[in-house]
Protein backbone atom coordinates (compact mmCIF):
# COMPACT_ATOMS: atom_id res chain seq x y z
CA UNK A 1 0.00 0.00 0.00
CA UNK A 2 0.85 3.63 -0.51
CA UNK A 3 2.62 5.48 2.66
CA UNK A 4 2.27 9.12 1.02
CA UNK A 5 1.34 11.54 3.71
CA UNK A 6 -2.49 14.07 2.71
CA UNK A 7 -2.48 17.19 4.26
CA UNK A 8 -5.89 18.46 5.36
CA UNK A 9 -7.56 20.57 3.35
CA UNK A 10 -8.63 23.74 5.43
CA UNK A 11 -11.87 24.77 4.76
CA UNK A 12 -13.14 22.36 2.18
CA UNK A 13 -15.74 24.11 0.02
CA UNK A 14 -15.79 20.24 -2.27
CA UNK A 15 -17.60 17.92 0.84
CA UNK A 16 -20.72 17.82 -1.74
CA UNK A 17 -21.71 14.39 0.02
CA UNK A 18 -21.36 15.99 3.68
CA UNK A 19 -24.36 18.00 2.20
CA UNK A 20 -26.38 15.02 0.97
CA UNK A 21 -25.93 12.76 4.19
CA UNK A 22 -23.83 10.05 2.08
CA UNK A 23 -20.40 8.81 2.37
CA UNK A 24 -17.77 10.56 -0.21
CA UNK A 25 -15.47 7.83 -2.37
CA UNK A 26 -13.70 10.70 -3.40
CA UNK A 27 -13.21 12.07 -0.19
CA UNK A 28 -12.00 8.74 1.27
CA UNK A 29 -9.89 7.53 -1.67
CA UNK A 30 -7.58 10.42 -0.65
CA UNK A 31 -7.49 9.51 3.34
CA UNK A 32 -4.79 7.32 5.26
CA UNK A 33 -7.37 6.33 8.22
CA UNK A 34 -6.27 5.08 11.48
CA UNK A 35 -9.27 2.84 13.14
CA UNK A 36 -9.09 1.69 16.38
CA UNK A 37 -11.30 -1.98 16.70
CA UNK A 38 -10.61 -2.89 13.21
CA UNK A 39 -11.46 -6.65 14.84
CA UNK A 40 -14.49 -6.48 15.84
CA UNK A 41 -17.62 -6.30 14.50
CA UNK A 42 -18.71 -2.48 13.82
CA UNK A 43 -14.79 -1.81 13.42
CA UNK A 44 -14.53 -4.76 10.39
CA UNK A 45 -17.53 -3.60 8.68
CA UNK A 46 -16.33 0.01 8.58
CA UNK A 47 -12.64 -1.48 7.72
CA UNK A 48 -13.44 -3.52 4.51
CA UNK A 49 -15.97 -0.33 3.78
CA UNK A 50 -13.50 2.48 3.68
CA UNK A 51 -10.90 0.09 1.97
CA UNK A 52 -13.77 -0.56 -1.13
CA UNK A 53 -13.79 3.54 -1.06
CA UNK A 54 -9.68 3.35 -1.27
CA UNK A 55 -8.77 4.57 1.28
CA UNK A 56 -5.02 3.16 3.26
CA UNK A 57 -6.28 1.92 6.37
CA UNK A 58 -4.19 0.86 9.38
CA UNK A 59 -5.93 -1.09 11.93
CA UNK A 60 -5.15 -1.47 15.89
CA UNK A 61 -7.23 -3.90 18.27
CA UNK A 62 -6.92 -6.80 20.70
CA UNK A 63 -7.02 -10.03 18.75
CA UNK A 64 -10.71 -11.21 18.01
CA UNK A 65 -12.69 -11.70 21.19
CA UNK A 66 -15.07 -14.22 19.22
CA UNK A 67 -14.42 -17.63 17.19
CA UNK A 68 -15.86 -17.12 14.60
CA UNK A 69 -15.30 -13.59 14.08
CA UNK A 70 -16.45 -11.26 11.05
CA UNK A 71 -12.63 -10.31 11.25
CA UNK A 72 -11.86 -13.93 9.93
CA UNK A 73 -14.65 -14.51 8.35
CA UNK A 74 -14.81 -11.74 5.50
CA UNK A 75 -10.58 -11.38 5.94
CA UNK A 76 -10.44 -8.15 6.99
CA UNK A 77 -6.47 -8.21 7.13
CA UNK A 78 -6.41 -8.45 3.53
CA UNK A 79 -7.51 -4.50 3.00
CA UNK A 80 -5.67 -3.30 6.06
CA UNK A 81 -2.52 -2.72 7.72
CA UNK A 82 -3.24 -5.17 11.11
CA UNK A 83 -1.68 -4.61 13.90
CA UNK A 84 -2.75 -5.89 17.13
CA UNK A 85 -2.08 -3.79 20.47
CA UNK A 86 -4.20 -2.29 23.53
CA UNK A 87 -5.78 1.05 23.43
CA UNK A 88 -4.80 0.89 27.02
CA UNK A 89 -0.74 0.65 25.92
CA UNK A 90 -0.19 4.54 25.41
CA UNK A 91 3.61 4.40 24.66
CA UNK A 92 3.00 1.90 21.39
CA UNK A 93 -0.80 3.64 20.16
CA UNK A 94 1.53 6.69 20.20
CA UNK A 95 3.88 5.38 18.04
CA UNK A 96 1.67 3.36 16.11
CA UNK A 97 -0.11 6.39 15.09
CA UNK A 98 2.60 8.99 14.99
CA UNK A 99 4.32 6.42 12.20
CA UNK A 100 1.18 6.07 10.23
CA UNK A 101 0.39 9.36 9.64
CA UNK A 102 -3.13 9.20 9.40
CA UNK A 103 -5.23 12.07 8.38
CA UNK A 104 -8.93 11.04 9.76
CA UNK A 105 -8.61 8.63 13.33
CA UNK A 106 -11.66 6.78 13.85
CA UNK A 107 -11.80 5.13 17.81
CA UNK A 108 -14.16 2.61 17.68
CA UNK A 109 -11.71 -0.08 19.81
CA UNK A 110 -14.19 -0.59 23.54
CA UNK A 111 -15.15 -3.12 25.86
CA UNK A 112 -18.69 -3.15 24.25
CA UNK A 113 -21.40 -5.73 26.57
CA UNK A 114 -23.54 -4.08 29.91
CA UNK A 115 -23.29 -7.64 31.06
CA UNK A 116 -20.08 -8.42 30.75
CA UNK A 117 -19.18 -4.86 32.41
CA UNK A 118 -20.71 -6.14 35.39
CA UNK A 119 -18.06 -9.30 35.20
CA UNK A 120 -15.03 -7.38 35.03
CA UNK A 121 -15.76 -3.20 35.52
CA UNK A 122 -12.37 -2.93 35.85
CA UNK A 123 -11.42 -4.12 32.25
CA UNK A 124 -14.72 -1.88 31.10
CA UNK A 125 -13.18 1.23 32.70
CA UNK A 126 -9.81 0.91 32.39
CA UNK A 127 -10.54 0.11 28.08
CA UNK A 128 -13.43 2.47 27.77
CA UNK A 129 -12.25 5.54 29.38
CA UNK A 130 -8.34 5.38 29.93
CA UNK A 131 -7.91 4.08 26.26
CA UNK A 132 -10.30 7.23 25.19
CA UNK A 133 -7.66 9.59 26.91
CA UNK A 134 -4.68 7.51 25.66
CA UNK A 135 -6.37 7.99 21.81
CA UNK A 136 -6.84 12.03 22.51
CA UNK A 137 -3.88 12.60 23.77
CA UNK A 138 -2.21 10.68 20.66
CA UNK A 139 -4.50 12.37 18.17
CA UNK A 140 -3.91 15.77 19.53
CA UNK A 141 -0.55 15.50 19.32
CA UNK A 142 -0.60 13.87 15.66
CA UNK A 143 0.08 17.21 12.97
CA UNK A 144 -1.30 15.15 9.97
CA UNK A 145 -4.92 14.43 11.06
CA UNK A 146 -7.85 16.29 9.88
CA UNK A 147 -10.51 14.59 11.86
CA UNK A 148 -10.88 12.50 15.07
CA UNK A 149 -13.96 10.82 15.44
CA UNK A 150 -14.44 9.19 19.27
CA UNK A 151 -17.51 6.50 18.78
CA UNK A 152 -19.65 5.45 22.16
CA UNK A 153 -23.31 4.27 22.71
CA UNK A 154 -26.60 5.63 22.48
CA UNK A 155 -26.02 4.05 26.73
CA UNK A 156 -24.19 7.17 27.33
CA UNK A 157 -27.18 9.27 27.99
CA UNK A 158 -29.17 8.53 31.77
CA UNK A 159 -31.99 6.85 30.62
CA UNK A 160 -35.01 8.06 32.51
CA UNK A 161 -36.97 5.51 30.21
CA UNK A 162 -39.70 7.77 29.44
CA UNK A 163 -40.75 8.07 25.64
CA UNK A 164 -39.39 10.57 24.25
CA UNK A 165 -35.98 10.07 22.63
CA UNK A 166 -32.47 11.45 23.66
CA UNK A 167 -30.88 14.68 22.47
CA UNK A 168 -27.21 15.02 22.28
CA UNK A 169 -27.73 17.88 24.89
CA UNK A 170 -29.26 15.33 27.21
CA UNK A 171 -27.96 14.41 30.46
CA UNK A 172 -24.74 12.15 30.35
CA UNK A 173 -24.94 9.09 32.96
CA UNK A 174 -25.35 5.67 32.98
CA UNK A 175 -26.53 2.51 35.68
CA UNK A 176 -24.19 -0.08 34.90
CA UNK A 177 -20.46 0.17 34.16
CA UNK A 178 -20.62 -0.41 30.70
CA UNK A 179 -23.20 2.92 30.25
CA UNK A 180 -21.57 4.70 32.81
CA UNK A 181 -17.90 4.00 31.27
CA UNK A 182 -19.33 5.44 27.67
CA UNK A 183 -21.00 8.67 29.41
CA UNK A 184 -17.65 8.90 31.31
CA UNK A 185 -15.53 8.72 27.51
CA UNK A 186 -17.92 11.46 26.48
CA UNK A 187 -16.90 13.61 29.18
CA UNK A 188 -13.53 13.41 28.52
CA UNK A 189 -13.64 13.85 25.05
CA UNK A 190 -15.72 17.41 25.93
CA UNK A 191 -13.07 18.19 27.79
CA UNK A 192 -10.58 17.41 25.58
CA UNK A 193 -12.30 19.27 23.22
CA UNK A 194 -12.49 22.78 24.78
CA UNK A 195 -8.89 22.25 26.45
CA UNK A 196 -7.12 21.33 23.29
CA UNK A 197 -8.33 20.77 19.96
CA UNK A 198 -10.60 23.96 19.61
CA UNK A 199 -6.77 25.33 19.82
CA UNK A 200 -6.07 23.02 16.35
CA UNK A 201 -7.85 25.35 12.99
CA UNK A 202 -7.45 22.24 10.97
CA UNK A 203 -8.33 19.27 13.24
CA UNK A 204 -11.45 18.63 14.41
CA UNK A 205 -12.64 16.20 16.73
CA UNK A 206 -16.69 14.63 17.44
CA UNK A 207 -18.33 12.10 18.94
CA UNK A 208 -20.60 10.16 17.55
CA UNK A 209 -23.49 7.95 19.38
CA UNK A 210 -25.29 5.02 17.60
CA UNK A 211 -28.31 2.70 18.80
CA UNK A 212 -28.63 -1.36 19.05
CA UNK A 213 -26.42 -2.09 15.76
CA UNK A 214 -27.22 -4.96 13.92
CA UNK A 215 -25.42 -7.11 11.06
CA UNK A 216 -23.89 -10.60 9.96
CA UNK A 217 -20.38 -10.96 11.82
CA UNK A 218 -21.61 -10.44 15.50
CA UNK A 219 -20.97 -13.12 17.49
CA UNK A 220 -20.39 -11.15 20.62
CA UNK A 221 -22.70 -13.37 23.30
CA UNK A 222 -25.72 -11.80 24.91
CA UNK A 223 -26.76 -10.31 21.95
CA UNK A 224 -30.66 -10.82 20.69
CA UNK A 225 -29.57 -11.73 17.22
CA UNK A 226 -26.63 -13.34 17.53
CA UNK A 227 -28.07 -15.63 20.29
CA UNK A 228 -31.23 -16.20 18.14
CA UNK A 229 -29.35 -16.49 14.84
CA UNK A 230 -26.61 -19.39 16.40
CA UNK A 231 -30.00 -20.99 17.62
CA UNK A 232 -31.73 -21.16 14.72
CA UNK A 233 -29.18 -22.44 13.05
CA UNK A 234 -28.33 -25.46 15.64
CA UNK A 235 -31.88 -26.08 15.10
CA UNK A 236 -32.52 -24.90 18.57
CA UNK A 237 -35.35 -23.11 20.70
CA UNK A 238 -34.29 -19.65 20.86
CA UNK A 239 -34.85 -17.57 24.47
CA UNK A 240 -35.49 -14.06 24.94
CA UNK A 241 -34.43 -12.65 28.05
CA UNK A 242 -36.57 -9.22 27.68
CA UNK A 243 -39.22 -9.67 25.54
CA UNK A 244 -40.97 -6.19 26.38
CA UNK A 245 -37.45 -4.10 26.29
CA UNK A 246 -37.62 -1.25 23.15
CA UNK A 247 -34.11 -0.39 21.38
CA UNK A 248 -33.52 1.87 18.17
CA UNK A 249 -32.78 -1.19 16.41
CA UNK A 250 -30.60 -0.50 13.25
CA UNK A 251 -28.24 -2.41 10.67
CA UNK A 252 -24.53 -1.56 11.33
CA UNK A 253 -24.01 0.41 7.80
CA UNK A 254 -26.57 3.24 8.86
CA UNK A 255 -24.38 4.35 12.02
CA UNK A 256 -21.23 3.64 10.22
CA UNK A 257 -22.63 6.00 6.98
CA UNK A 258 -23.35 9.04 9.84
CA UNK A 259 -19.62 8.57 11.35
CA UNK A 260 -18.25 8.93 7.62
CA UNK A 261 -20.51 11.63 6.37
CA UNK A 262 -19.38 13.33 9.69
CA UNK A 263 -15.88 12.92 9.58
CA UNK A 264 -15.91 14.56 5.63
CA UNK A 265 -17.66 17.61 6.80
CA UNK A 266 -16.26 18.48 10.00
CA UNK A 267 -12.60 17.62 8.65
CA UNK A 268 -9.83 20.42 8.62
CA UNK A 269 -12.52 22.24 9.77
CA UNK A 270 -11.47 22.97 13.79
CA UNK A 271 -13.78 21.65 16.34
CA UNK A 272 -17.25 21.95 17.03
CA UNK A 273 -18.51 23.83 20.77
CA UNK A 274 -21.20 21.07 20.75
CA UNK A 275 -19.30 18.01 19.16
CA UNK A 276 -21.66 15.12 19.34
CA UNK A 277 -23.70 13.54 17.10
CA UNK A 278 -26.46 11.08 17.35
CA UNK A 279 -27.14 8.09 14.24
CA UNK A 280 -30.30 6.45 15.21
CA UNK A 281 -32.75 4.47 13.04
CA UNK A 282 -36.03 5.47 11.88
CA UNK A 283 -38.90 5.99 14.16
CA UNK A 284 -40.63 2.48 13.47
CA UNK A 285 -37.09 0.62 13.84
CA UNK A 286 -37.97 1.39 17.91
CA UNK A 287 -39.42 -1.80 18.48
CA UNK A 288 -39.95 -4.35 21.67
CA UNK A 289 -37.51 -7.35 21.93
CA UNK A 290 -40.07 -9.55 20.58
CA UNK A 291 -41.14 -8.11 17.62
CA UNK A 292 -37.49 -7.99 16.08
CA UNK A 293 -37.11 -11.42 17.47
CA UNK A 294 -40.44 -12.57 15.46
CA UNK A 295 -39.06 -11.27 12.62
CA UNK A 296 -35.92 -12.72 12.67
CA UNK A 297 -37.45 -16.16 13.27
CA UNK A 298 -39.79 -15.49 10.64
CA UNK A 299 -37.60 -14.64 7.85
CA UNK A 300 -34.90 -17.38 9.19
CA UNK A 301 -37.87 -20.17 8.46
CA UNK A 302 -39.99 -22.17 9.68
CA UNK A 303 -37.76 -24.49 11.76
CA UNK A 304 -37.23 -21.93 13.86
CA UNK A 305 -38.96 -21.47 17.58
CA UNK A 306 -38.83 -18.73 20.04
CA UNK A 307 -39.51 -18.98 23.89
CA UNK A 308 -39.54 -16.52 26.42
CA UNK A 309 -37.80 -17.34 29.98
CA UNK A 310 -37.68 -13.98 31.82
CA UNK A 311 -34.64 -14.08 34.61
CA UNK A 312 -36.11 -12.03 37.94
CA UNK A 313 -32.60 -12.03 38.96
CA UNK A 314 -30.89 -10.97 36.02
CA UNK A 315 -28.74 -7.63 36.41
CA UNK A 316 -30.15 -4.30 35.13
CA UNK A 317 -30.71 -3.38 31.98
CA UNK A 318 -32.19 -0.68 29.70
CA UNK A 319 -35.95 -1.35 29.63
CA UNK A 320 -37.03 1.69 26.88
CA UNK A 321 -34.26 3.98 24.88
CA UNK A 322 -34.42 5.72 21.36
CA UNK A 323 -32.14 8.63 19.63
CA UNK A 324 -33.13 11.50 18.34
CA UNK A 325 -30.86 12.41 14.93
CA UNK A 326 -33.26 15.34 14.10
CA UNK A 327 -29.52 17.42 14.62
CA UNK A 328 -27.49 14.81 11.79
CA UNK A 329 -30.66 15.03 9.68
CA UNK A 330 -30.57 19.48 9.74
CA UNK A 331 -27.03 19.52 9.70
CA UNK A 332 -25.51 16.53 7.94
CA UNK A 333 -28.48 15.86 5.78
CA UNK A 334 -27.96 11.94 7.28
CA UNK A 335 -30.96 9.72 7.38
CA UNK A 336 -31.59 5.88 7.61
CA UNK A 337 -31.98 3.86 4.58
CA UNK A 338 -33.19 1.05 5.48
CA UNK A 339 -36.25 -0.37 7.64
CA UNK A 340 -36.09 -2.73 10.47
CA UNK A 341 -37.15 -5.48 7.75
CA UNK A 342 -34.49 -4.94 6.01
CA UNK A 343 -31.80 -4.54 8.22
CA UNK A 344 -33.09 -7.91 9.84
CA UNK A 345 -33.66 -9.32 6.47
CA UNK A 346 -30.00 -8.22 5.66
CA UNK A 347 -28.97 -10.28 9.13
CA UNK A 348 -30.51 -13.07 8.68
CA UNK A 349 -29.29 -13.42 4.71
CA UNK A 350 -25.65 -13.09 6.02
CA UNK A 351 -26.00 -15.81 8.96
CA UNK A 352 -27.59 -18.13 6.31
CA UNK A 353 -24.48 -17.00 3.89
CA UNK A 354 -22.04 -17.92 6.17
CA UNK A 355 -23.50 -21.62 7.25
CA UNK A 356 -23.33 -22.62 3.33
CA UNK A 357 -19.75 -21.55 3.26
CA UNK A 358 -20.26 -18.94 1.25
CA UNK A 359 -17.00 -16.58 0.51
CA UNK A 360 -17.79 -14.45 3.60
CA UNK A 361 -15.64 -10.96 2.02
CA UNK A 362 -17.50 -10.81 -0.96
CA UNK A 363 -21.31 -10.81 1.10
CA UNK A 364 -19.90 -8.43 3.40
CA UNK A 365 -18.64 -6.12 0.37
CA UNK A 366 -22.28 -7.12 -1.49
CA UNK A 367 -24.31 -5.92 1.49
CA UNK A 368 -22.62 -2.45 1.47
CA UNK A 369 -23.06 -2.17 -2.42
CA UNK A 370 -26.87 -2.80 -1.75
CA UNK A 371 -26.72 -0.18 0.86
CA UNK A 372 -24.87 2.06 -0.70
CA UNK A 373 -27.21 1.49 -3.89
CA UNK A 374 -30.34 2.27 -1.71
CA UNK A 375 -28.72 5.35 -0.68
CA UNK A 376 -28.49 6.32 -3.48
CA UNK A 377 -31.74 6.20 -5.07
CA UNK A 378 -32.72 7.83 -1.89
CA UNK A 379 -30.72 10.93 -2.73
CA UNK A 380 -32.09 10.97 -6.18
CA UNK A 381 -35.79 11.24 -5.07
Amino acid sequence: MPLTTIAPTPGRDDADAARLGAPDPAFWARQRVFLTGHTGFKGGWLALWLADMGAVVRGYALAPSTEPSLFAAARVDRVTESVIGDIRDAARLADEIKAFKPTVLIHMAAQALVRSSYDDPIETYSSNVMGTVNVLEASRRCESLGATIIVTSDKCYENQEVIWAYRETDRLNGHDPYSNSKACAELVASAYGRSFYQKLANHALVSVRAGNVIGGGDWSKDRLLPDLLEAFAAGREAVIRRPGSVRPWQHVLEPLSGYLVAAQSSFGRGSPENLAWNFGPRETSNQPVSVVAKLACALWGDSSKLTIQQDPNAVHEAGLLTLDSTKAAVELQWRPRWTLEDAVGATVAWRKAFGEGADMAAVTRGQIQNYVAAASVDLAR
